[in-house]
């Protein structure tokens, strides 16, 4: 078996490539760009985050962070348009994407040894905001929706006003990032609603990107200018799919 290429920062799981496409009877292109750090991953589906990480901290947040023993350093902070922030002694933190024990614990060892022999850190969110997932592409409601309880797949692209007009329907993503590594998972919706395969599920902080398919566009263009002479249209698509 050959050996994975190193995986750096993103992690591609393709799940169902090679289910058949209803219309035409054959097995659909799931080729991929591959870019610089991503791959194939020996996965047979994404990995679920860790529970006390659904929430993570994002731009403009206020944060009270206490360090035990050291007042003067505890305090509110106001992350910024990217959730940084500026903290005594170790200058500007990126704690955008972090979860709040992981910003403590990153704060916590910035000031180990050289400030504080032992410290300990909180990060508290002064307001939570309820968990989300953020659904875009080949929706009819693209945009944010709450994440409450089990959700599936099928579901959250109920809930965005279900399926677009042209929707690409084997090429729907799901994007998430666990332990500081970016994971994506392709599907086919049409496989799923068969019972081909499971319905994933969805937690907060997901992206689901539905994808468009340039060859209906094609088609309805052509038949919208041109004249039908007869009561069907016979197409030949040189470009292909």
């Amino acid at each position: 078996m050959t050996t994975p290429k190193s995986i750096r920062h993103v992690a591609l799981a393709m799940i169902g490539l090679m289910l058949p496409f209803a219309l035409s009877g054959c097995v659909t292109d799931r080729a991929y760009g591959e870019a610089p750090g991503i791959e194939i991953a020996e996965l047979e589906e994404l990995p679920a985050p860790s529970l006390e990480n659904l929430y993570v901290i994002g731009p403009q947040e206020a944060l009270e962070i206490e360090v035990v023993g050291a007042e003067r350093l505890s305090g509110t902070y106001l992350t910024d348009g990217e959730g940084r922030i500026s903290f005594p002694l170790v200058g500007l933190l990126d704690l955008g994407g972090l979860a709040p024990n992981e910003a403590a614990e990153l704060i916590a060892n910035l000031l180990r040894g050289s400030y504080l022999l032992n410290p300990q850190v909180r990060v508290i969110p002064s307001q939570i905001p309820p968990p989300t997932v953020s659904v875009g592409g080949q929706v009819n409601e693209p945009g944010e929706y709450p994440v409450l309880g089990r959700q599936s797949l099928l579901r959250v692209v109920h809930q965005a006003g279900g399926l677009a007009e042209y929707a690409k329907l084997d090429d729907v993503l799901i994007l998430r990032s666990v332990a500081g590594r970016r994971y994506i998972g392709a599907y086919n919706i049409q496989a799923i609603q068969r019972g081909n395969y499971g319905d994933p599920i969805v937690y907060p902080n997901d992206i689901i990107v539905v994808g468009d398919s340039p060859s209906r566009r094609r088609l309805d263009s052509v038949l919208r200018f041109a004249p039908l002479l007869s009561t069907s249209a016979i197409l030949i698509d040189r470009i292909g799919r």
